[in-house]
């Protein structure tokens, strides 16, 4: 196969590269410094975006640089999955960069979601603000009490009530519950125990403030919260949402997840590619600026072959 990237790929990974450059990487610092210190609790409801955030996103969006991860040229700027992959390499070497360009998990997963699957009314109230930028969602799928790394494991229900579902259990390691914008989620459960395994499960969409939805707290990794972000246990306790806001219809949970992680996991794969390039570039300017015992650190030991 052929894995040169396309003309447009490399013009757009050509314009992220130098946007980064020349306005992301200048206060990264600055963004880093201030999400330990004003957001260095458990306590998510204090949490507050870096100052630095809101005006590079409106700059992004004014330069075209924005919803790359979209392939819809009407919606976004028409790139394929293959076209997008290094320019989200790129936005991995900083750890906030593709919320700049509106291309952040879990955000860009919940969009493909809408855009493939939803319904017109479903798009108009919550992929268009998604596609904005103007809120934030989250996908409510890992369990804590089960192995919901395979999904076919997940306990959490969807019953059907006349006009309404009822949601009920447990999910956590959500991903942007913590965000001071996040306003929606995608809820996956069992819906349908009788049908083969893969037919089972549905997704709802349910917005955050709806009674009964608890955000329990935010958990942290190696001692971080990963504040403004976060990453949150909930429950759902008898939420009732209308009928309508089921995507694509019942048992369908598992025909949709598929269509979100195809794309999702190269997004994801492709970032921590750009990170790994990134620590490996900074420890090469460490250990070539820096001396001991006469020598540049790289020349010392093992070090160079490390490397």
């Amino acid at each position: 196969m052929n894995f040169e990237p396309s003309q447009k790929s490399q013009d757009y990974l050509k314009r992220v590269t130098a946007f980064m450059d020349e306005h992301v990487l200048p206060i990264e610092h600055a963004v880093v410094a201030h999400n330990h210190a004003k957001n260095n609790s458990n306590d998510w409801t204090t949490w507050q975006l870096s100052e630095h955030i809101k005006p590079l996103k409106t700059k992004a969006k004014a330069a075209g640089l924005w919803n790359l991860f979209l392939p819809d040229a009407e919606l976004a700027q028409g790139l394929t999955c293959l076209e997008y992959a290094p320019i989200a390499e790129q936005m991995g070497k900083c750890l906030f960069a593709s919320e700049i360009f509106n291309c952040n998990a879990p955000d860009t997963g919940n969009m493909e979601v809408l855009y493939h699957f939803a319904n017109d009314e479903q798009k108009q109230q919550w992929l268009t603000p998604l596609l904005n930028g103007d809120i934030r969602s989250v996908f409510a799928m890992t369990e804590p009490d089960v192995a919901s790394s395979d999904a076919t494991n997940m306990q959490a229900t969807i019953d059907v009530d006349g006009d309404e579902l009822i949601l009920n259990g447990k999910k956590w390691w959500t991903t942007g519950l913590g965000h001071p914008n996040a306003q929606v989620a995608i809820f996956m459960g069992l819906s349908n125990p009788e049908n083969d395994k893969h037919s089972q499960h549905s997704m709802v969409l349910v917005p955050l403030n709806t009674p009964g939805v608890n955000i329990k707290r935010m958990l942290s990794a190696c001692g971080d919260f990963d504040a403004p972000y976060g990453h949150g246990e909930m429950e759902f306790n008898n939420v009732r949402v209308p009928k309508q806001n089921l995507i694509l219809g019942l048992g369908k949970g598992f025909a949709i997840a598929q269509g979100r992680l195809g794309p999702g996991r190269i997004h994801h794969c492709m970032r921590a590619i750009g990170a790994a390039e990134r620590c490996l570039e900074l420890m090469i300017k460490r250990g070539l600026s820096r001396s001991a015992f006469g020598k540049p650190l790289l020349k010392l030991g093992g070090n160079l072959e490390r490397v």
